[in-house]
């Protein structure tokens, strides 16, 4: 079987974004499954004019490169040259690893839908919103099979979207374990890591794209409030993320630092710094008011650090209810919670031991593997 499969998410802008990880490392997966023949062949459509990072992956037997011109043209590509370049590259299947590409075409398409934010929570302008609004509904509708990330998110695509519960598979994303582990952390490299981006005290840590649906400014001023609160507390609360849509509030109240408690905006950081950072913080916050499936949390909870999360959409459920929650619209209850999660040592050791042993269910050759059995499944259904 032929599975050919749409980069336009490995674009280099999107480098930090959730959509992109989860793509790089299903890719990675389905190579070594390629090397073992498993009767599968993979083709990565790939342009080295247009800042996509598929040209970077390497091809091997099984796995190759498809070079396609229609790539370099963003809405042509979206709106109905993926499905063409699948249909003349002979493929059984097109695998498209986010809902930004309407898959219109003869060759059946599988399609992941990580959320329903652009109808539940837009997180861009109304313009860009509108887009991706038309285009979630197109996959939803033109998809022989859509993978989602949580049983949170399968409830919503099929409520919104009106898709029957047949079509859609719930299949959890996985988080890289030789990266995000309890290892303790090289104190050089911790300790250059701390000089360049400015931390000299213990800290509070996020992760993630500055922007609302993040729920930052709340966090904030509950850190704030909590520091108030309990003048033996010394910290400083690290934000890590490139600014995202409308963080304009966000950056403003990060910046307004009072006399205890600075704000650190470390901006986007590399997996390997990022690990690092996770694994210094006093503890993870993660205050969102919606996600599709979280992996700044999963990767908290996996460097044993103790993480603290909202008691909203699927964070309970990828979390398997071993955290501490909060109300994430009550500043006073996410400062209790961090608090305590602080200055209890009991709920503190409770929170990593319990948050490794469940972030360790999440692989990401789970993740490609059973991905591949929904892509065969909807290759052989077509050909019936």
């Amino acid at each position: 079987m032929r599975i050919a499969i749409d980069s336009w998410t490995l674009a280099s802008r999107f480098r930090c974004q959730g959509t992109y990880v989860y793509a790089q490392n299903v890719l990675r997966e389905f190579k070594k499954i390629a090397r073992y023949g498993a009767g599968v062949r993979f083709a990565l459509f790939a342009s080295g004019r247009n800042g996509n990072d598929a040209i970077s992956i390497v091809p091997e037997e099984n796995f190759e490169l498809c070079s396609s011109s229609l790539l370099d043209h963003d809405r042509v590509w979206r709106f109905g040259g993926a499905g063409w370049s699948a249909a003349r590259s002979r493929a059984d299947v097109i695998f498209v690893p986010t809902a930004a590409t309407l898959p219109i075409s003869p060759v059946p398409a599988v399609c992941t839908i990580h959320d329903v934010t652009p109808i539940t929570m837009p997180s861009h302008s109304k313009k860009v919103g509108t887009m991706q609004r038309v285009l979630l509904k197109g996959c939803a509708r033109f998809s022989r099979a859509i993978i989602t990330s949580s049983e949170c998110s399968k409830k919503d695509i099929v409520a919104l979207l009106g898709v029957p519960e047949g079509k859609v598979s719930v299949i959890h994303d996985g988080c890289d374990h030789a990266v995000f582990n309890a290892k303790p952390a090289d104190p050089s490299a911790m300790a250059s890591l701390r000089l360049r981006t400015g931390i000299d005290k213990p800290y509070v840590l996020h992760h993630g794209t500055i922007q609302p649906r993040k729920n930052l400014k709340r966090l904030i001023d509950a850190f704030r409030l909590m520091l108030a609160r309990n003048r033996s507390l010394e910290l400083d609360l690290v934000l890590a993320g490139h600014a995202g849509w409308a963080s304009e509030e966000i950056i403003d109240a990060a910046r307004n630092n009072g006399s205890r408690g600075r704000v650190i905006l470390a901006g986007a950081v590399p997996e390997a710094d990022l690990a690092l950072l996770i694994k210094g913080a006093e503890m993870a916050v993660v205050p969102s008011l919606y996600e599709g499936f979280s992996l700044p949390m999963v990767e908290s909870m996996a460097c044993g650090t103790p993480t603290i999360v909202s008691r909203t959409s699927c964070l309970p459920e990828i979390s398997g209810n071993v955290l501490a929650y909060f109300d994430p619209l009550s500043i006073d209850d996410m400062a209790t919670c961090m608090q305590s999660a602080l200055t209890d040592s009991q709920m503190r050791e409770r929170l990593r031991e319990k948050g490794i042993e469940q972030a360790s269910k999440f692989t990401w050759e789970r993740c490609a593997r059973e991905t591949l059995d929904v892509l065969i499944a909807a290759g052989r259904s077509a050909q019936n």
